[in-house]
């Protein structure tokens, strides 16, 4: 099964897949809902998943399918790269993670490596995934703040927003600071934006 919001990144893939004898695509989603739903429906072999689509990411598509059938084997397929976007993904229960600059016989291989119930993660991958510094996760409100940071809000306006006083805003920014080892607000949003931990709207 091929989920991806791009029509055009669909058929190409599909173009790809089917012209293997022992691949073939049963079913398509352009979201993630619509890929829960679908799965529930085809139960396919293998599903190939964007991870950023609108509504339901794919990381929360690939966790809502493995609630209800753990032996799902899902793919992540992405452009992004960064350390906790694949974290995410493989935390979710992801059994491989492709970049979309790769090229064909290796999104072949991923398929039936994780059709034979193998994991699949390329060396790039796990290069980025060794980055992931352990004890550095950021909570979910300090997560909020930098989302904040990246629109480019001030501390009084993150204070507003979130409902707290500005000196809590100033103690956030101070822990991201220290978690992400960064010296300032711009090269934590810089940080934070490579790393995948928070997206530009």
């Amino acid at each position: 099964m091929l989920v991806d919001d791009h029509h055009i990144v669909r058929a190409g893939l599909a173009a790809l897949l089917n012209r293997q004898e022992d691949i073939k695509v049963v079913a398509e989603a352009e979201d993630g809902a619509a890929a829960v739903a679908l799965y529930r429906t085809v139960k396919p072999d293998v599903v190939l998943m964007d991870a950023r689509m609108p509504g339901m990411s794919g990381a929360e598509a690939t966790a809502a399918i493995r609630e209800k059938f753990l032996a799902a084997r899902i793919i992540m397929l992405t452009t992004y790269d960064g350390a906790e976007d694949i974290h995410r993904a493989l935390e979710a229960g992801a059994r491989g993670y492709l970049l979309k600059k790769m090229r064909g016989p290796e999104v072949l291989r991923a398929i039936r490596e994780v059709f034979a119930g193998q994991r699949f993660i390329p060396q790039a991958v796990g290069s980025r995934m060794a980055e992931r510094v352990p004890g550095s996760q950021l909570t979910r409100r300090e997560i909020e703040v930098l989302r904040l940071l990246a629109k480019g809000l001030s501390n009084k306006e993150i204070a507003v927003t979130l409902d707290f006083t500005e000196h809590a805003a100033k103690s956030h920014l101070k822990n991201i600071l220290g978690k992400l080892g960064v010296e300032d607000r711009t090269k934590a949003v810089v940080t934070a934006l490579q790393r995948g931990i928070v997206e530009l709207e």
